[in-house]
């Protein structure tokens, strides 16, 4: 290891705790507006949600809102979305709608039909002429808000000052240009609104510790133990690498002594019929022809290689080439990318699983949640879904996802209790949660985590 990852790895690796201001004071809430959200790059959609010139979307968050527009074809703009008469709105979030989206030529204002173009200029004024001259194109042009792309997702960031949109995602950026990102389309993408925080929603999904507890059902495919590693903003999550290969075939196989053919087929095909995510139908399809395709008895890391390149020449057949990735790489990028401060990226060869949340106005007790799933696709059979609202004890959300839901709610009563003294991550594999609140102290001047043991 290098010294930089030396040190990257004994980060945060001391025990500490976490006071509850974060989650619960509205005074602290509010102090985000101005202090986080309007000083970070946040992702705000797909460069595919905005397809032809004139497409736009709306972002809101707290008393902000953002309009995003495609300028041409490689171009986007950014605009408070605010008309600079009589502050309306230009865009109207529908009623129970996520955003507001659509293509425009022009945006004009409802209310005394002052109209821009797509680049913020203002080209019509009613009565122009009642102003005497005071009107220019300065003072009349939209406010604009930074917008840049990577991975396939747009950003904004509404501090004119801010650093380049590069500069602010690395290390992850590095790390997850290979997965190739930017070629996977949306499968499906949900959302709700959640009685807990927003960090609250963040941190049910930022680390492995719940896994065995929260989800048991996959206890049974092996012990599974987690790390979490800080990276400056950012953090990843991962899986420990097997020291040998016969603990490389308990990671695998279906309890002690079970066959690795039938393991690896039953959690491919449960993950793909109760997530419908982290897995696709060709990796479930590979892996059910194991028992039919190897002898039994052949070692894990045979039925592993057999299976992955099986599933990699079934997708080739039908038109999606896997990216190509050195195992090194593979190994340190882990399973999930945390970006601060509210957006994780949890890639795949071929699939990636994306939660993001927000303030859902100033009540620190609520938040907007978001859940997405992305694939790779044969050129020109990618589908576009919406963004469909439902409440978490829908159906359709299946079994894991509610059993990760159950805990939120739960969590943000739990940190209102007289008994309750701080959150104690683990400094192994919740190392996400602590790097989260370091950079959040940083911008909010306040909370920063506490050495466990010696509070007093």
């Amino acid at each position: 290891m290098t010294d930089t990852e030396v040190q990257a790895a004994e980060e945060l690796s001391a025990p500490v705790t976490i006071g509850v201001d974060a989650y619960l004071s509205e005074e602290y809430a509010r102090a985000e507006r101005d202090k986080l959200w309007r000083k970070v790059w946040q992702q705000v959609g797909r460069v595919e949600d905005l397809p032809t010139v004139g497409s736009y979307l709306t972002y809101d968050i707290l008393d902000d809102s953002i309009v995003v527009v495609r300028t041409g074809p490689d171009t986007f703009k950014a605009h408070h979305n605010v008309c600079m008469h009589r502050a309306r709105r230009l865009v109207d979030t529908p009623e129970g709608a996520k955003n507001a989206c659509g293509r425009k030529k022009s945006f004009v204002c409802g209310f005394h039909g002052w109209t821009y173009d797509l680049d913020g200029s203002c080209i019509h004024v009613p009565e122009k002429q009642d102003w005497q001259g005071a009107l220019t194109p300065q003072n009349t042009h939209l406010a604009p808000v930074n917008v840049d792309t990577w991975g396939g997702w747009v950003w904004i960031n509404m501090d004119p000052d801010c650093e380049p949109l590069r500069d602010y995602l690395e290390p992850a950026a590095t790390m997850l240009d290979p997965f190739q990102l930017d070629k996977m389309r949306c499968k499906w993408r949900k959302w709700l609104h959640f009685q807990c925080n927003w960090k609250v929603a963040m941190e049910a999904f930022n680390e492995t510790y719940h896994v065995a507890t929260t989800h048991p059902q996959f206890n049974k495919f092996g012990t599974f133990r987690g790390w979490a590693k800080a990276h400056g903003r950012h953090s990843n999550i991962g899986y420990d690498a097997p020291k040998d290969l016969e603990k490389t075939k308990s990671k695998i196989r279906l309890g002690t002594g079970a066959d690795p053919r039938i393991s690896t087929a039953e959690m491919q095909v449960y993950t793909l019929e109760e997530t419908n995510a982290t897995t696709t139908k060709t990796l479930a399809d590979a892996a059910r022809r194991l028992v039919d395709e190897l002898p039994e008895g052949t070692p894990a890391d045979q039925v592993l290689e057999h299976w992955l390149s099986s599933a990699r020449r079934d997708d080739a057949a039908r038109g999606v080439i896997w990216p190509t990735i050195d195992p090194e790489h593979l190994a340190k990028s882990g399973t999930a990318w945390q970006i601060f401060p509210n957006f994780q990226i949890g890639q795949g060869l071929t699939t990636a699983l994306c939660y993001s949340a927000r303030p859902y106005g100033y009540d620190p007790n609520m938040c907007l949640f978001e859940a997405s799933c992305y694939e790779l696709y044969p050129e020109g059979q990618e589908p576009h879904p919406e963004w469909e609202y439902l409440p978490p004890d829908d159906p359709n959300w299946r079994t894991v996802f509610p059993q990760d839901f159950s805990n939120m709610a739960a969590v943000q009563q739990g940190m209102k209790s007289l008994g309750f003294t701080g959150t104690k991550p683990n400094p192994y594999m919740e190392r996400s949660t602590a790097n989260l609140h370091r950079n959040l102290a940083e911008y909010m001047g306040t909370g920063a985590p506490r050495e466990l043991g010696n509070e007093s």
